[in-house]
Parts: C-alpha cells; sequence; structure tokens
C-alpha cells in the first residue's frame, strides 16, 4: 500500500492530521463565538494529545501558540494570549512517538483512537460533548476519504460510541458535516488496459514470425 503523498503537509506533524482538520473545521466557523469555543476545545484536545508539554513553563500559551501556528495565522478568534508574530517562531514541540498497536478502524488512525480515550476522562459538560461532536465529524471526513461511497450518520455515531465504550455520544438530532473533497492537485491517471496490450503483444509477435 502506497502512502498517498498527494495529502497537503501538516503545519506541525506531531500533533497528527486530525488535529489539523479540526483547526480547518475551527477556520470555516461563521462566527467569532464559535470559532473561539471550537479552538478551546482543540486546544483541550491538543493537551490530552502531548500531556508531557504540561511539564513546560507556560505550556498554556505554547498550545494557543502551535493552534494559530498550525492555521497558518488564519484562525480569528479571542485568546488568552497574544498572537505570535509569524518571523519570531522558532521552536517546535517534541515529537510524539507513533504508537505501536493494532487498530481495529484503521481508517481513523491510531492518533483519533488516543483523542477519543482521553476525551472519555473528561467531566460531563458541554465542552465533552462540543468535542464528541467535532471527533465524530472528522471520524466522517476521514471515513470518506478512505471509502469514496456516503456513508449514513448513525454508522460513524456508532463507532464512536463502541470505541468509546459507550461514553462518548452526540447531542440528539446532530448532523455531520463533513463530506470527502477530491484533493485539487489530485492527477487522475489513466487506467491502462491490460487485455488491449496483450492483444497488440500477440499481433506483434504473430507478425515477427511470419518474416
Amino acid at each position: 500500500m502506497e502512502y498517498n503523498t498527494e495529502r497537503p503537509d501538516m503545519v506541525i506533524p506531531e500533533y497528527g492530521r486530525s488535529i489539523h482538520k479540526m483547526i480547518a473545521f475551527a477556520i470555516a466557523l461563521p462566527t467569532i463565538e464559535e470559532r473561539t469555543s471550537a479552538a478551546k476545545t482543540i486546544v483541550t484536545a491538543m493537551t490530552m494529545l502531548n500531556p508531557q508539554i504540561r511539564d513546560l513553563t507556560d505550556y498554556k500559551q505554547k498550545l494557543w501558540d502551535h493552534l494559530f501556528i498550525m492555521s497558518e495565522f488564519k484562525l480569528d478568534c479571542e485568546s488568552p494570549y497574544p498572537m505570535p508574530e509569524p518571523d519570531a517562531i522558532h521552536t517546535k514541540p517534541k515529537r510524539i512517538p507513533y504508537p505501536q498497536k493494532s487498530i481495529k478502524y484503521r481508517n481513523y488512525g491510531s492518533i483519533l483512537e488516543n483523542l477519543i480515550k482521553e476525551a472519555r476522562t473528561m467531566e460531563e459538560g458541554e465542552d465533552k460533548q462540543m468535542l464528541s461532536g467535532m471527533i465524530a465529524n472528522f471520524m466522517k471526513h476521514l471515513f470518506l476519504t478512505y471509502n469514496k461511497d456516503s456513508v449514513n450518520d448513525e454508522v460513524i455515531f456508532e463507532h464512536l460510541k463502541e470505541m468509546s465504550g459507550g461514553l462518548l455520544e452526540v447531542s440528539e438530532g446532530t448532523k455531520l458535516s463533513a463530506v470527502y473533497i477530491e484533493p485539487k492537485d489530485n492527477l487522475k491517471r489513466p487506467k491502462r488496459n491490460n487485455n488491449n496490450n496483450n492483444n497488440n503483444n500477440r499481433k506483434r509477435n504473430g507478425n515477427n514470425r511470419g518474416k
């Protein structure tokens, strides 16, 4: 299986593709209130995925800095810290080791699996419910990336419930908005017609024998 080199590069790979997609989702939200609420939830998820960052001084500010960096400074939201200057960024977070373990749903990836595991431990409330909804949206996006056919939201909800041991559920009436988008630079190569190639080869071989 070849790695899809046409997927966009991650600004800070250590946080994984799911966090980058969450940030892209937050950028597209229509109001600053929604973007701010989503940003706070994403920072919480970043802390769960990179718990060792708590050992650093002013780690909360570093997380917000990383959030803005990964958004390429396009996330317009209220922040407890000033947005860093693009030219002043020189440091990167510590590399997160890739876990070596089997994954039941490989199309979701281990990063999302770990995020669900950590989200289970959150106290019940608005933040946990919002994070559950965002996770479900990106689960649908990831599902459609590997399976181009449509998928019923109920399938995603069942996967989320199963992967979280029944501890994560979205609010009733939630409609998932994630859809598969074909990469702009995806060059579709024509499929080789093996039958035609074989016929042409036989004709050439026959002509050669007749000479």
